[in-house]
Parts: C-alpha cells; sequence; structure tokens
C-alpha cells in the first residue's frame, strides 16, 4: 500500500473525490508523492497478475503435452484427428458467434430493455 503521511487527513484511504495534491505536505513545496504509486509500483502489479497466469499457461500446455506424448493406446486414424480439428474448429465458431450476439444486444439496446429499461414503445 502506498505511504500516506500521517499529517494528511482522510476518512476513507480509497476514496480519491475530495483529494487535493496542495493539501498533501512538501508537495506545494516540490516534494515527493507519497499517494499516487510511482511507475515502479505499477509495473510490479503487472508481473505480479502476469507471471503467475504465464507460469499457470506453460505448466499446463506441458502437461497436456505430457499426457498426449505417454499414452500407450492405439495411434489414432487420420479421421480421428480431422474429426477433432472440425470438433475445435466448430466450438470456436459457436463461441464466437454467441459473443458477436452479446455485443449486437448490448449495441442495439436490447440489454436495456430485458432489464425494465426504455421499451421503445
Amino acid at each position: 500500500m502506498a505511504c500516506i503521511p500521517r499529517s494528511f487527513p482522510r476518512t476513507n484511504p480509497f476514496d480519491r473525490s475530495r483529494w487535493n495534491p496542495t493539501q498533501a505536505p512538501g508537495l506545494a513545496q516540490g516534494g515527493v508523492d507519497y499517494f499516487l504509486p510511482n511507475a515502479h509500483v505499477r509495473r510490479m502489479r503487472k508481473l505480479a497478475l502476469i507471471l503467475p497466469l504465464l507460469a499457470l499457461l506453460i505448466t499446463s500446455i506441458c502437461y497436456a503435452y505430457y499426457i498426449w506424448a505417454t499414452d500407450e493406446g492405439p495411434p489414432m486414424p487420420a479421421s480421428g484427428y480431422v474429426a477433432m480439428g472440425l470438433g475445435v474448429l466448430f466450438s470456436l465458431v459457436v463461441g464466437c458467434g454467441l459473443m458477436a450476439l452479446v455485443f449486437y444486444s448490448h449495441r442495439h439496446g436490447y440489454d436495456e430493455r430485458g432489464q425494465g429499461g426504455n421499451s421503445g414503445d
């Protein structure tokens, strides 16, 4: 958490609506802004989010490859690979189509009508 000087009165540490930078001690004289995180802290927050997600992605890919490579069953024929590819393609088409419908309904106001908004009568 950012270092906030004790002489700076605040009721809610997360409320920035009433924050005036000229009231902070030392800022009017060109001092250091202790309230706002600097670029290094923002960069570290991004890394703290991205690195674990990247580690999970790499781990899942390695695990999937390990399971795929150590399978002791009979080899899959070419028709099996074609069927698997068509299944993946069909799933992507359905997912993209549903997302397109979500965006379409939001842009054309269908969501507001369903939530009791302006019905256009």
